[in-house]
């Protein structure tokens, strides 16, 4: 996964802020209940592989630097799931959400919308800008908050204490299940697991960038449900390399998972 530049900018209309607004409001106001993921309630098996290849079920998350995807074609050549980039801080929008999001469930693929979090922006509004552009539909996926340290970005280099980045990734999560109905899942490499998300979310389901060494090696003590294994993978229907992942478990495991974790309609 990576982060955008400076483009895909879609401010925020009048009539969109103050529907946010009322949204939150709402939902301030009501209860939802959240579907559990946990894999011990869901009766999951899971596997101990070493190597991807010891896991039977893999996706693919892929942004606007794929370009066109055929996903028909990604569907037929093996790939069991995606992830959709969708925003990113509060006024970014991938440019190729709309197109990725509408085509993936035409092939029959399950998929979801990743969030790249934006370090010098509440969290409580990134939350709102997903919720406005992600529509709340029953055979996504849950949703992911994609958290990432950004020495490269142009506007927001900031590393914030542990403290205020479990507060901001709370707020904007909290509010997420609230509106889906379904408790999102955590994405997070190595750099910025060690150093500050040890041990937090316990509750949470985390998917792991490991590109050398399996999630084991450099996440003790962390369980996982995604293993993004290789960032340069090939698959059908995918020009050039995309990012490849592997579920957790079995093929029978994937099943009840993925009954399971329907968000609200």
């Amino acid at each position: 996964m990576r982060s955008s530049p400076n483009t895909d900018r879609a401010p925020l209309a009048s009539a969109g802020r103050a529907l946010a607004l009322a949204l939150f409001a709402c939902l301030a106001l009501t209860s939802c209940r959240s579907v559990s993921l946990d894999a011990t309630e869901l009766g999951l098996v899971g596997i101990k592989g070493s190597k991807p290849e010891h896991y039977p079920v893999h996706g693919i998350d892929v942004s606007k630097y794929q370009g066109e995807v055929d996903w028909e074609a990604a569907r037929a050549g093996g790939v069991a799931f995606a992830y959709i980039k969708s925003t990113e801080g509060g006024d970014r929008i991938d440019g190729a959400f709309a197109r990725n999001w509408k085509y993936a469930k035409a092939a029959g693929l399950p998929r979801g919308a990743y969030h790249f979090f934006y370090w010098c922006r509440p969290g409580l509004e990134q939350a709102r800008w997903f919720i406005e552009n992600v529509p709340r539909d029953p055979d996504a996926l849950p949703p992911v908050l994609d958290v990432e340290w950004t020495p490269d970005s142009p506007t927001c280099t900031r590393r914030p204490p542990r403290e205020e980045m479990v507060r901001e990734m709370s707020a904007f999560l909290n509010a997420v299940e609230r509106y889906y109905g379904v408790r999102p899942i955590i994405y997070a490499p190595i750099d910025i697991h060690r150093d500050r998300l040890i041990g937090t979310f316990p509750k949470h389901q985390f998917w792991l960038r490991g590109v050398k060494d399996h999630p084991s090696e450099n996440y003790p003590g962390r369980d996982w449900r995604f293993w993004q294994w290789t960032a340069t993978g090939t698959v059908p229907g995918v020009p050039g390399g995309v990012d490849r992942n592997a579920f957790s478990g079995t093929k029978a495991d994937w099943d009840t998972w993925l009954k399971a974790h329907r968000p609200a309609s």
